[in-house]
């Protein structure tokens, strides 16, 4: 029996979805070669990833080519070439080789004397060359020499996911048409047309999931569908198709991206434990967070409110640098709880005119919400805040020692930090702790190597590592050496004042640049 990709598989040009640019170029190479009596070109090579209808368009222009009415753009479909076409491997003169397993150059070289042969039954004899990229180097410099002078009898039809691995020399010879990955929209509809013609009833939301999932792959759309109508007896639910692909409810999603957005840390880990007992493919449930996340992004970008966009435009980006994380870890439910986390903990931008309207800094900072699980702190009076905590204790190390006891810190959580983070210390130049501020200072030579610091300076994860082997510490701070003089954000992060104006908001330097 066949499957539903082989049973509704693409019989002529207008049956191909998502392809039209390739689709209308071919139609019209076929109609003037109908009014001329001959084909004008007779090596073609169609590109594009998997699933998109590059192998069946090759038997369609088979079939266009030697249909008793072609050539064609519509071929009958019932003469015996066009019925031919459906089982290439008993029809004489349609060769379909995969390059895959005849890749060597005596392959090829037998291929270049059996294009001599005429047509045995039709008009041409089509070579259909799957997976062309394949090929050994000895091989395409042999098919080059049949693609340069071809006999007037033969076309050739090169498929491939790898354009870039096909040489030069080849794609010079040859017409490309580019497969392009199919809209979800269109593969819904194609998903729908087919369920009708099975007589399968559905869920509206359950066959979007399953074009989602196709991932722009026609032909991978129609495999999960198979695989859930069988599981559905003859109808598609939704929860059926998440539980088929390993697709958290989305319900758990919703409930988690709210944890993060309104900062309640406690909430992230009890959807994270949840979520676990689940069973969950956490780099699937990722992509559907992001996606929510970036749905709610464009949401809050429509309303115009640009503080709450860009909170949100920071919180997205911090979880999407964690993605290549997620990917190698040997525990990701750990890197999924530690980065969702992190996010629900930054803190909320403040308007400068809502500060400059309050009379700055001076006025005491906005009201934050206490971190869960985190102890109530007293009050510190508006005037105290420029000022260095005196209670801070002034630690009676060396700088050797200072390096060293940030290195074992640092070395100690390369579960959850970055390996490179522990090197760092002996790296700085001159590494101090004072008022509750650890500096690096490194020269110009090391920038590159210290970028991972710099990036995860405000992290508190890696604030609360370092503060177990330095009491009292509160921030990190970056200084780079240069002769050309120091950056603007490290100018910023000197300069007293301005300090005081991040402390009083609780914000960050994200990005510097000059207005011209």
């Amino acid at each position: 029996m066949n499957t539903l990709a082989l049973k509704y598989r693409p019989r002529v040009l207008a049956d191909l979805v998502g392809q039209e640019a390739s689709v209308k170029a071919l139609s019209n190479a076929l109609r003037r070669a109908q009014s001329t009596g001959r084909i004008h070109h007779q090596a073609f090579l169609f590109a594009g990833v998997r699933g998109t209808g590059k192998t069946s368009s090759a038997r369609i222009m088979a079939r266009s080519l030697n249909c008793i009415h072609g050539p064609t753009p519509e071929p009958c479909g019932v003469c015996d070439p066009c019925r031919a076409t459906e089982q290439p491997d008993l029809n004489l003169d349609i060769i379909e080789i995969d390059a895959a397993s005849r890749a060597s150059v005596e392959d090829a070289r037998a291929l270049r004397e059996q294009v001599q042969t005429r047509p045995a039954f039709c008009r041409y004899r089509v070579y259909i060359i799957d997976e062309v990229h394949m090929l050994s180097r000895s091989a395409f410099d042999a098919l080059l020499k049949i693609l340069e002078e071809p006999p007037a009898h033969a076309v050739f039809v090169l498929a491939t996911t790898e354009l870039q691995d096909v040489p030069d020399t080849i794609k010079s010879r040859v017409q490309i048409y580019p497969f392009r990955l199919i809209p979800v929209g269109l593969i819904q509809g194609r998903l729908e047309a087919v369920c009708k013609a099975e007589g399968v009833t559905w869920d509206e939301a359950s066959l979007r999931l399953v074009a989602e999932a196709g991932q722009g792959s026609m032909r991978d759309a129609l495999t999960t569908l198979d695989r859930v109508i069988a599981a559905g007896d003859g109808h598609v639910r939704e929860d059926l198709v998440r539980e088929q692909l390993g697709i958290v409810p989305a319900v758990q999603v919703q409930q988690t991206l709210a944890a993060v957005l309104a900062g309640d840390a406690g909430g992230v880990l009890d959807q994270c434990a949840a979520l676990a007992s689940l069973g969950t493919d956490w780099v699937s449930f990722w992509k559907e967070l992001m996606l929510a996340f970036r749905d709610h992004l464009e949401r809050e970008a429509r309303k115009g409110s640009p503080q709450e966009t860009l909170r949100l435009a920071r919180a997205l980006h911090l979880l999407l640098q964690r993605e290549r994380d997620l990917r190698d870890a040997s525990l990701p439910q750990v890197v999924v709880e530690l980065a969702l986390v992190t996010a629900a903990q930054l803190p909320h931008l403040v308007s400068l005119d809502a500060l400059v309207r309050s009379g700055g800094p001076a006025s005491g900072p906005p009201p934050r919400r206490p971190e869960a699980g985190a102890a109530p702190r007293a009050a510190v009076p508006p005037a105290a805040v420029p000022a260095a905590p005196a209670s801070l204790p002034a630690l009676p190390v060396s700088e050797e020692e200072l390096k060293q006891r940030c290195s074992d810190a640092l070395r100690a959580a390369q579960g959850t930090l970055s390996r490179t983070l522990s090197s760092l210390p002996h790296l700085a130049s001159r590494l101090s702790f004072e008022g509750g501020t650890l500096r690096f200072h490194f020269g110009p030579n090391v920038r590159n190597s210290a970028q991972e610091l710099e990036r995860e300076q405000a992290n508190p994860h890696l604030i609360s590592v370092l503060r177990a082997a330095l009491p009292g510490l509160q921030r990190v701070a970056l200084t780079f050496e240069s002769a050309a003089g120091q950056r603007p954000e490290d100018v910023l992060k000197e300069d007293p004042a301005f300090q005081r104006l991040l402390q009083a908001v609780g914000g960050e330097i994200t990005q510097v640049r000059r207005e011209p």
